[in-house]
């Protein structure tokens, strides 16, 4: 039986596609975002709350997506909501364009969690803060180019758009990558000055670096790439080691893992001290938001006295030219950092952490046994409360060894899951939050169940 695209989701979604045909007049592709994009049509949601959503034909999800893991206390936390509309009713307004007490507050909480984090500067998401992080190191290093992994994302930006899923006959040597783009639009001077280096290869990757340190500023690197595949401690301690020696910054993008593997982020579990830390996601308690952090020494170079500021005119601005110029009318929102400091405050309370984490690992070990019951070659791959399902026994140790793995399978157990009310995007990994209780998780083991004897009904027939 063939299955055509529109049986790939429930007959119980038809006002979310009517809605996203009318969405398509006036936003192309219907969607702001082209990540938020599945086939045939997304589900459009209406409400959520806890571990669930509720879509606009009144379907109900387990979510697992959770704004791609933005949402670790889940759907509308009370005391989120109680410390946000406490904040904007005592400052009187939704913004002051001016520094506030917050902007101190959240930066000593993050300097206190974070090993790697001397200093903060707050951004709008955490494409912002890898941006920001970028021209920081190229600034103190005096260096123009920039290394990162293949298979790795830091933000839909030029210069990291490079070589995050490429096609394997343009990728090139798997010891030597290629710089291959991923979007129409990117200029030859990103393809030309950025070094792909390849995820887990310490020995590789030492001998691009070495022929190549002299010009390169930084190495931006996710420390779990995508959010699930670790790094070996023995290829990051290196790496760690490896870039003091040569003189180049590393940047550790901790968007998807900050607050999701300890409160320290993967820095903390690795025990390495990045130069530069990007931070995101968890840290707004769902709010757009983004930071860097870093040495101190480093951190100091974007800071604007000595009338190093590019949009002051007068005579008195004389050094605009040796500024790192870094500005956002909303950077350091009030509101925002009020959200995040409620979210970490619950993340600390006795016992959070620890319970999500042993939730998250129930769930694994649940669905890998139901996998081994079907004989379908499965493992989860990931840490803390992240973890992705991959198809394959195989090792995966980076991008290129996902290739091997049945994404065929797992997109039409996906597909089904929709159906059952399970909900992340098809082939995403699965972030879990507090509010995901053991009756979800039930719940989610039976689905699967019902997903794989559904998709096994269907190749027999």
């Amino acid at each position: 039986m063939k299955t055509t695209k529109l049986d790939l989701l429930s007959e119980n979604t038809k006002q979310s596609a009517q809605l996203f045909e009318q969405a398509k007049k006036g936003i192309p592709g219907g969607v702001t975002a082209n990540i938020k994009y599945i086939a045939p049509h997304p589900i459009i949601m209406e409400r959520g709350k806890g571990s669930k959503l509720y879509d606009v034909d009144k379907n109900e999800y387990i979510d697992y997506l959770l704004c791609y893991g933005a949402l670790i206390l889940g759907h509308g936390h009370p005391y989120v909501f109680e410390s946000v509309m406490k904040q904007m009713k005592e400052a009187g307004t939704t913004i002051f364009g001016t520094p506030h007490r917050l902007e101190s507050v959240m930066a000593e909480k993050l300097i206190s969690l974070y090993p790697g984090i001397e200093m903060v500067r707050y951004t709008n998401s955490g494409l912002e803060a890898t941006l920001l992080a970028i021209r920081m190191a190229m600034a103190y290093t005096g260096k123009s180019k920039l290394a990162k992994f293949e298979g790795h994302y830091h933000g839909g930006f030029d210069q990291v758009l490079l070589s995050v899923n490429p096609e394997e006959d343009q990728a090139g040597n798997e010891k030597i990558p290629n710089t291959v783009p991923e979007s129409r639009g990117i200029p030859d001077y990103y393809v030309e000055n950025t070094v792909i280096l390849p995820f887990n290869d310490l020995i590789a990757t030492e001998k691009i670096l070495r022929a190549r340190a002299h010009e390169i500023s930084s190495i931006i690197m996710e420390p779990i790439q995508g959010g699930f595949i670790p790094a070996d401690q023995e290829f990051i301690t290196g790496l760690r080691g490896l870039t003091e020696e040569l003189g180049i910054l590393l940047i550790f993008d901790e968007v998807k893992t900050g607050f999701r593997l300890s409160l320290g982020g993967a820095q903390k579990n690795y025990d390495i001290k990045p130069d530069i830390t990007a931070l995101g996601k968890v840290l707004g308690g769902g709010f757009p938001v983004g930071a860097i952090g870093g040495k101190k020494e480093i951190m100091l170079i974007s800071a604007p006295d000595g009338g190093r500021d590019i949009l002051t005119a007068g005579a008195e601005n004389k050094n605009k030219q040796d500024a790192l110029f870094h500005s956002g009318t909303y950077n350091g929102h009030p509101t925002i950092l009020a959200s995040g400091l409620a979210t970490i405050e619950v993340l600390e309370s006795e016992g959070t952490m620890e319970s999500l984490f042993s939730n998250t690992q129930l769930l694994r070990h649940q669905l890998e046994d139901v996998y081994q019951q079907y004989n379908i070659p499965m493992q989860t791959i990931g840490e803390g409360s992240i973890f992705n399902i991959i198809l394959t026994q195989n090792n995966i140790k980076n991008y290129r060894d996902m290739n091997k793995a049945d994404t065929t399978l797992r997109k039409k157990l996906d597909y089904e899951l929709l159906k059952l009310g399970i909900y992340t995007k098809p082939l995403n990994r699965y972030s879990m939050s507090i509010a995901h209780t053991e009756e979800d998780i039930t719940r989610t083991v039976e689905a699967h169940k019902r997903a794989i004897q559904i998709i096994l009904d269907l190749r027999e027939s």
